[in-house]
């Protein structure tokens, strides 16, 4: 039997707290499969979690994301800082994993033991991320990364799921794309937190930055709320993208200063209970719909002998068994 079948949860907890890479790939596998042991994984690292500051970076296809992902996380790494990436690809149409695109361009971290890269499958989730997506991001958390980097595939105006799981939204535009239309289309004004204009040698880059501008000057904040910041970066050589981790460390201590830290981070795990609870009561309705009961209570109501109000609540009444 091999070590990756013999190792316990608790055994891989260990490994991964150590930095071992094989030991976490090995639990996100273990959170993507939905493994019966889900449960006893994410118990274990419950104790670890909260520390690490989540970075979400979306964006319409063709901006340039997996290239600033790459040239952010060496950014963060000169700063001394471990970084993980979940890069949320499109699913392969024949096997439903992940493509795999972002791991090739981001290869010039595979050697620095203190970057984690994994390419998760979307499997047609709409709003850009995978559904094991929180779970993964409290692997990475737990195993001692200071900043995880969530990349989002790029599917235009259904991205803005990463706003939920991220203490800061990186929204990248690039010129010549139509992003202020697409701007005000996708609600990106309603999720970003800041603005990366990249690809900021082209020819429109200072309009696209000022269309920016305005359109959020012009939504409706708060005296203290944040001012999101709009940063113009050619992420391919690198330039502009200190400002923008400068501008992500300046928003995390403003989260951090006001309390809304405390309460995105609230806000993201009740969504995640909510979210297992509900496929916890999909799975339990699967099993109530395969029951007998289910066609004497249907040819009862359209007898006229019970209501379909009655029905439903003697079908939620049934104990469905669980073999």
């Amino acid at each position: 039997m091999s070590r990756r079948a013999e190792a316990s949860v608790p055994d891989l907890v260990e490994r991964a707290r150590a930095g071992e890479a094989r030991a976490v790939a090995r639990l996100v596998s273990l959170v993507e499969d939905a493994s019966p042991l889900l449960r006893e994984v994410m118990a274990a690292l419950a104790p670890y979690a909260g520390r690490a500051r989540v970075v979400g970076l979306t964006g319409a296809p063709g901006v340039g994301k997996s290239t600033s992902t790459n040239a952010l996380v060496r950014e963060l790494r000169a700063a001394g800082q471990r970084v993980g990436v979940l890069a949320v690809d499109p699913s392969s149409p024949f096997s439903g994993g992940a493509l795999l695109g972002d791991r090739v361009r981001m290869s010039d971290h595979a050697a620095d033991r203190d970057v984690f890269i994994r390419s998760m499958a979307a499997r047609g989730h709409l709003g850009g991320l995978a559904w094991s997506t929180p779970q993964a991001i409290r692997v990475l958390d737990a195993a001692g990364f200071d900043v995880v980097l969530v990349e989002t595939v790029g599917v235009g105006q259904s991205e803005v799921d990463i706003a939920a799981q991220a203490d800061t939204t990186v929204v990248l535009l690039a010129p010549g794309m139509g992003d202020g239309i697409q701007a005000a289309k996708a609600g990106i004004l309603e999720i970003g937190d800041v603005y990366v204009v990249n690809k900021a040698d082209r020819d429109g880059a200072d309009q696209v930055r000022r269309d920016l501008r305005t359109m959020l000057s012009l939504a409706d904040r708060d005296e203290d709320a944040w001012r999101a910041p709009v940063v113009k970066t050619v992420a391919s050589s690198g330039d502009g993208v200190a400002e923008v981790a400068a501008a992500i460390e300046e928003h995390h201590a403003w989260l951090a200063g006001t309390g809304e830290l405390a309460a995105r981070r609230t806000r993201r795990a009740r969504g995640e209970v909510e979210a297992i609870a509900l496929t916890a009561l999909r799975e339990r309705w699967d099993r109530l719909g395969e029951s007998s009961a289910l066609d004497g209570l249907a040819a009862a109501v359209a007898a006229g002998e019970l209501d379909p109000y009655a029905a439903a609540d003697r079908l939620l009444a049934e104990r469905p068994s669980t073999g």
